[in-house]
């Protein structure tokens, strides 16, 4: 019997969880998200594996040792012509951003870390990368004006959410929905079938 750790405390990933019936437990990684990667996939791929080691040797510190655990970490950024988007440092910002994306496709990369830690301290490690295109209409000033006032672009990389308020500007996309949410289940869930592990029959 595994438990699953999530490495990350985004309402988004722990709301996917609990809609597939996925039992888990949320231990933040808390590490200074800075890597020498530039490639969109390699860079979330490289941030998604600096959470999951941090938990890895946070969980050993903590005697977790007698448990089978599943580590999983994720980092999900928007890339406009292969320029990283993060989160806005200000409105006047998250503008600059909004006018980027409007009218234009760009991509949501995220880059998902798995760590499996047993009992008898074997261990197995992979990362992989989903990618998602994104089609926005075009905006108007004030209707980024009015988005930004919503307060809703500021924690989110690219300035905007899909599950969100910004939903209505989407024209489409073409790829994975949850993976423009910050944590695509469907490929993780396939993945760690791959491995001989059914994420909802392990608890």
């Amino acid at each position: 019997m595994y438990q699953i750790i999530l490495a990350s405390e985004s309402p988004r990933r722990k709301e996917i969880m609990e809609t597939m019936g996925i039992s888990y437990l949320v231990i933040p990684s808390n590490v200074k998200e800075e890597v020498e990667e530039t490639v969109p996939d390699q860079m979330v791929q490289a941030l998604a594996k600096l959470k999951t080691d941090a938990i890895k040797e946070l969980a050993r510190a903590q005697g977790k040792g007698d448990q089978d655990l599943i580590i999983l970490g994720a980092d999900t950024m928007v890339f406009y012509q292969e320029h990283a988007l993060g989160k806005p440092k200000n409105e006047t910002d998250a503008a600059r951003m909004l006018r980027l994306l409007s009218g234009d496709v760009h991509e949501v990369c995220t880059g998902v870390s798995i760590h499996i830690l047993k009992r008898n301290g074997e261990e197995e490690s992979f990362t992989f990368a989903v990618s998602t295109k994104v089609v926005v209409n075009p905006l108007t000033e004030e209707q980024i004006r009015d988005y930004i006032a919503t307060g809703e672009p500021m924690d989110k990389a690219g300035a905007y959410a899909i599950q969100g308020k910004f939903g209505i500007f989407i024209k489409e996309i073409d790829g994975d929905y949850y993976n423009i949410v910050g944590f695509p289940i469907a490929e993780i869930y396939a993945t760690m079938l791959r491995h001989g592990i059914d994420l909802k029959k392990i608890n």
